[in-house]
């Protein structure tokens, strides 16, 4: 059963694939930590992140407090922020392609 305060302690969780180009991985995974920064600021959380080497794919798993329309408002917000925008600046990103996907636990 669900109650006030458990429901404090949900998050929704978003999982992000992205295709990376062939030898620029290394690249990615050492700017990684700068992203991840701004994000911890607007109240994210970095559940995991991976290099999948064999596969050119970096996978990642973000979550925010709250559910679905919380997550989206704060990704709203995240995105027209100045600090995303400076993590960008001069970034050229090896990424060929996103995919993004609301999760939910399964253990």
């Amino acid at each position: 059963p669900s109650s006030a305060a458990s429901d404090v302690y949900k998050r929704q969780a978003q999982l992000r694939r992205y295709e990376v180009e062939a030898g620029q991985m290394d690249r990615l995974v050492e700017w990684f930590p700068t992203i991840a920064a701004v994000r911890d600021q607007y109240g994210f959380t970095i559940e995991a992140a991976y290099a999948d080497q064999e596969n050119s794919e970096f996978v990642w798993i973000v979550s925010y407090p709250g559910n679905l329309d919380d997550f989206e408002s704060a990704v709203a917000t995240y995105n027209e922020s100045p600090e995303r925008a400076a993590a960008f600046e001069g970034f050229d990103s090896p990424v060929t392609q996103m995919h993004l996907s609301y999760v939910s636990a399964a253990l």
